[in-house]
């Protein structure tokens, strides 16, 4: 359920970070009710004074627009609650999940310059709360559209993306089919390969995560390459960044991009990718 007030302040963000940073967690909350529950997504309008700055939360005094995802699930054991934003810790099963869905959770909101807790117990259920800067006085329909200059991208071409967080497939997914691309999914470099042995005549450019259970991004490119050496493939990688993109660029991808990256970064190169003259990293 959602709790929403009718005059919500705007904040400054890209629509797509914020939309993944709500799935991530709305994923968590799913796999921390197994046997099924309550998803409760709510927002309020916040103004911390400087007596209360610190006092039960990292931000500063301002005005925030704070966004609270409450499950009444499983809870998080004390013994790793102040490790859940590390990136690669996970408590789910091997292939369950690679660790990043928190971690790049916290990047995104550090990146808009809010912050983010959590509270939970134990069969009864976790909370995460998030502030995030607002301007009460900016009105919604002043807010810039960062789409607006782009004019239309896709004109029907498949897009591969490969990611083993449910949460990135689905809102790249979305982004792209939005801004008219077809789109196939996989979830890890063997299935996306495999994919890509089926439809490489259809497939008109390829985006990977580098970090993969069962098959990496690097394994995957190589191979796809074998497959079709002009293949179009853009990598991606959130942390090891520098060794992350210089490992694409051996393997062969053309681009690479760090996470998290905006939509329009992301459109904007997969249209660049897509003309004749594109010219692959060095």
């Amino acid at each position: 359920m959602t709790k929403l007030p009718p005059e919500l302040w705007s904040i400054t963000g890209d629509p797509t970070q914020l939309h993944q940073v709500l799935l991530n967690l709305a994923v968590n909350a799913r796999d921390a009710m197994p046997q099924g529950g309550t998803l409760t997504i709510d927002a309020a309008n916040v103004s911390i004074g400087a007596h209360y700055s610190g006092a039960s939360t990292e931000a500063k005094a301002g005005t925030y627009v704070v966004l609270r995802v409450t499950d009444t699930g499983l809870g998080i054991p004390p013994a790793v609650r102040d490790r859940i934003f590390e990136p690669f810790f996970t408590t789910k099963e091997i292939g369950k999940g690679t660790g990043l869905g928190l971690a790049t959770v916290h990047s995104i909101v550090k990146g808009h310059g809010g912050t983010i807790t959590v509270d939970s117990e134990m069969h009864v259920g976790t909370t995460f709360t998030i502030y995030l800067p607002a301007d009460p006085v900016q009105q919604i329909a002043d807010t810039p559209d960062p789409f607006k200059d782009d004019g239309p991208l896709g004109r029907g071409e498949l897009v591969l993306v490969v990611d083993d967080e449910l949460s990135i497939r689905d809102i790249t997914q979305q982004t792209l089919e939005a801004f008219g691309y077809r789109v196939l999914t996989a979830n890890n470099g063997a299935e996306g390969g495999a994919l890509y042995a089926k439809h490489a005549e259809d497939i008109s450019l390829v985006l990977t995560d580098m970090m993969m259970p069962v098959m990496d991004g690097d394994m995957m490119i190589r191979k796809i390459l074998r497959l079709k050496p002009a293949a179009k493939i853009i990598a991606a990688s959130g942390l090891n960044v520098e060794a992350d993109a210089a490992k694409a660029s051996r393997a062969g991808a053309g681009h690479f991009l760090a996470k998290p990256y905006t939509a329009q970064t992301l459109l904007k190169l997969i249209r660049e990718m897509l003309r004749p003259s594109s010219t692959p990293m060095s």
